[in-house]
């Protein structure tokens, strides 16, 4: 059982986040320093995978007891060269290959930063659930501090303009954007300080919105067929069906990572297993829905990527819904759909590295 660390411990941990946090602000305020305009560089839509994780990925690196210097060398240069090749890269205007390579960087460094995360042991997939699990309560955590901050950035500025002193650009430069990405990297510093507290949260969220979220789908499934609209014709529908369809799967990896901790729920179960019938019937859906535009107007880079997308979630999907299926009627233990998901996270990791950097040289870089 986990147990929240001593205070000698959480002062060995205080100073690895506090270097993390200074890397990620001083790579958020290079163009502040360097002087020029991040707007018109898209320097933070280049970058901003580089700063969180490698802020992130040095603060566990830091913390960990037994540092391995050669994989933190090798981890330094995958960033470095990742800085190097998204910057080598022509303007993303008129170019899609472009335009998803940023979109797919910070996800593959997110699987590089699981590799520190996990101490690169790729042969134990409990540590491929662990960083799935440690996933969910950094995206709750993180987001309890934005909020926090973003009330105390109010009360501040508020403050100040009632004695006629205007600090916004001032404050949003030097403190709100530092704390944006500092956010993550705090966050996981409580979630390695106060497991016992924190561990807890992702689950228990995702339980009380599954239910939600099957019934909203159930919904939402009948109103497309009563309201007559299709993605086949609609492409902006079709990406928001993709958006919901990976919001829903993030519900279900969360709320499967959570059950193994506790007593068995018949009621969550069959949530699950419905919610991913429901999710898989979507997913084909938006599957056929981009087929169908693939034959109408040909291969691009947007359809090709979207495409794959889809396929790797199908097979996920499926993989998922059989050992929820054996859960349910055949008393396997819900661990196995939890090792279907880590088993399954390194095939995502090479998709993304697929993306970012074979797209562009296979589609021209247009």
């Amino acid at each position: 059982m986990e147990t929240d660390l001593s205070h000698k411990a959480e002062r060995n941990e205080l100073l690895p986040m506090l270097a993390g946090c200074l890397l990620a602000a001083l790579l958020v305020k290079i163009p502040l320093l360097a002087g020029f305009d991040p707007d018109e560089e898209t320097f933070y839509a280049k970058h901003i995978g580089i700063i969180l994780f490698a802020g992130l990925s040095l603060y566990l690196y830091l913390a960990r007891k037994n540092k391995r210097w050669l994989l933190g060398a090798v981890v330094l240069s995958l960033f470095a060269l990742s800085a190097l090749y998204i910057n080598l890269l022509p303007p993303a205007k008129g170019s899609d290959t472009v335009v998803l390579a940023y979109i797919h960087l910070p996800l593959m460094l997110w699987s590089l930063y699981g590799l520190v995360f996990i101490g690169f042991d790729l042969k134990d997939p409990a540590r491929r659930i662990g960083y799935i699990r440690y996933n969910g309560d950094l995206a709750i955590l993180t987001a309890l501090i934005l909020i926090a901050g973003a009330l105390l950035s109010g009360l501040t500025i508020g403050l100040f303009s009632a004695i006629d002193i205007q600090i916004e650009d001032l404050y949003m430069e030097n403190v709100a954007l530092v704390g944006l990405v500092a956010a993550p990297i705090v966050a996981t510093y409580i979630i390695r300080s106060y497991p016992s507290l924190t561990n807890k949260i992702a689950p228990v969220i995702a339980a009380i919105f599954s239910p939600l979220v099957l019934f909203t789908l159930l919904i939402f499934l009948v109103a497309i067929v009563a309201t007559g609209k299709d993605p086949y014709s609609d492409r902006e529908f079709l990406l928001v069906f993709n958006l919901m369809l990976l919001g829903v799967m993030a519900i279900i990896i969360f709320t499967v990572t959570g059950m193994s901790h506790r007593k068995r729920q018949r009621f969550s179960e069959w949530v699950l297993f419905l919610l991913s019938i429901v999710t898989l019937a979507i997913d084909l859906i938006a599957l056929s829905a981009i087929l169908y535009r693939l034959g109408e107007y040909g291969f691009t880079p947007n359809r090709t990527a979207v495409l794959g997308a889809n396929l790797l979630i199908l097979v996920n999907l499926i993989f998922m819904m059989i050992d929820l299926w054996n859960v349910l009627f055949k008393g396997k233990e819900i661990r196995r759909v939890e090792l279907t998901l880590a088993r399954y996270l390194p095939i995502y990791a090479l998709w993304t590295l697929l993306v970012t950097f074979l797209f562009p040289l296979l589609f021209g870089w247009r």
